[in-house]
C-alpha cells in the first residue's frame, strides 16, 4: 500500500452512517477509527457492529480525537451545520452528507470555517463521484448528442410516511426538495451550470414541508431543466439529457447509475456501462481521500461553489413554494 490508511471518524449511527461505513470497509487504504454519537450506548453498539476501535459518547469527543484524519457527518439535515462546524473548528477535515445544510447561509458559514481552519471540506453528494455520471459529463462535452437543450429528471418515492416521520418534520429539514430534489438539481448543474431563472410549484404536507415539487430552470445558454420530486408518489426516478443531435437516458436510480444509453434519431447507438463499486458511496470516500493526500481543501468533483449554487437554488424554490425551517 503506497499510503498509510486514512483514518475516518463517523458522526451519527443511523442507516446512512451504516451504509457509508460498510463501503469504507471495502477500501484497503481506509480505516474506520472511531464513531461518535450523542448516545454513548448507540456509539458503542455501532462500534461493536463494525469492529470500530473507539466509540465516543458525544460529537465533541469525536471532533477532539487526535487519531482521526476526517469525519463523515451522517446526522439528519437539521444537524449538519452544527456537527460539521464543530469538527471544522476542531481542525478536522469533513465529508458532510447532502444536503450540506438547510440553507445557503449555513452552507457558506461552513465553507468559511473550512477556509479558516485550512482543512478539506466536501458535501457527500455521491452523484458527483460515481463513474457513470462522470462518463455522462464527458459524453455530453464530447458533442455526441449535440448541444444539450433539455434535462428532465424525477426523484419521487412513495414513503407512505406518517406525520411523525423525518421526511414530514420541518424541525428535521423534511420535505421532498432537500431529501430528493437535490439530486435532479445537481444533475442539471452538471449539464447546464447556474440557472438564470427558477420557477417552482409544490403541494405541501399539513406540517408545512413540500410533499411534491416541480422546478423549471432556465439557463443563460437557452437550456431548460424540468425537475420533479415527491415523498408520496411512486415516480420513475429517471433522467434524460436531450441535445440537438440525440439524447442520453438513465433508467431508474439515475442518482447513482451503473450506466446509460445514448440515442440518435431514436436509435440506440451506444450503451455505456460504468458500474459503481460496493454500494456507490465508496466513490465519495475515494475522492475525499485523494484530496486529503494531495493537500486540497475542496474537491474538483464537488467544489464549494457548486454546492453553494445548489443551496441557493433550493432557497429560491422554498421561498416560492412557502417552506421554511425553524432551524434555518
Amino acid at each position: 500500500m503506497a499510503h498509510p490508511p486514512v483514518r475516518w471518524g463517523v458522526l451519527a449511527t443511523g442507516a446512512i452512517a451504516a451504509t457509508f461505513t460498510e463501503d469504507l470497509l471495502t477500501l484497503d487504504d481506509a480505516e474506520v477509527a472511531a464513531v461518535g454519537s450523542r448516545s454513548p450506548e448507540a456509539a458503542r453498539a455501532f462500534a461493536d457492529r463494525y469492529g470500530i476501535p473507539r466509540a465516543h459518547g458525544s460529537w465533541a469527543e469525536l471532533a477532539a480525537d487526535p487519531d482521526i484524519d476526517i469525519v463523515y457527518v451522517a446526522t439528519p439535515h437539521s444537524a449538519h451545520h452544527a456537527a460539521a462546524a464543530l469538527c471544522l473548528d476542531a481542525g478536522k477535515a469533513v465529508l458532510c452528507e447532502k444536503p450540506l445544510t438547510l440553507d445557503a447561509v449555513q452552507a457558506l458559514d461552513l465553507v468559511h470555517r473550512a477556509e479558516a481552519a485550512g482543512v478539506f471540506f466536501m458535501e457527500a453528494m455521491w452523484t458527483r463521484t460515481v463513474p457513470a455520471i462522470l462518463k455522462m459529463v464527458e459524453t455530453v462535452h464530447s458533442g455526441v448528442i449535440g448541444e444539450p437543450r433539455l434535462v428532465t429528471a424525477d426523484f419521487s418515492v412513495a414513503f407512505k410516511a406518517g406525520p411523525e416521520h423525518r421526511v414530514r418534520d420541518p424541525a428535521l429539514g423534511g420535505g421532498a426538495l432537500l431529501d430528493l430534489g437535490v439530486y435532479p438539481l445537481t444533475l442539471s448543474r452538471l449539464v447546464f451550470g447556474e440557472p438564470r431563472t427558477v420557477h417552482a410549484a409544490a403541494t405541501l404536507t399539513p406540517e408545512g414541508v413540500d410533499d411534491t415539487t416541480a422546478v423549471t430552470l432556465v439557463h443563460p445558454g437557452g437550456g431548460i431543466a424540468t425537475l420533479t420530486c415527491s415523498i408520496s408518489a411512486d415516480g420513475p426516478w429517471s433522467a434524460t439529457i436531450a441535445g440537438t443531435e440525440g439524447r442520453i437516458e438513465f433508467g431508474r436510480h439515475f442518482s447513482w447509475p451503473s450506466g446509460f444509453s445514448v440515442f440518435r434519431n431514436d436509435d440506440l447507438v451506444q450503451r455505456v456501462e460504468a458500474p459503481f463499486l460496493a454500494r456507490g458511496m465508496v466513490h465519495e470516500a475515494i475522492e475525499a481521500q485523494r484530496c486529503l493526500r494531495e493537500g486540497l481543501q475542496e474537491s474538483p468533483l464537488a467544489p464549494w461553489a457548486e454546492t453553494l449554487g445548489v443551496m441557493r437554488t433550493m432557497d429560491e424554490v422554498r421561498a416560492q413554494i412557502g417552506v421554511a425551517y425553524p432551524a434555518a
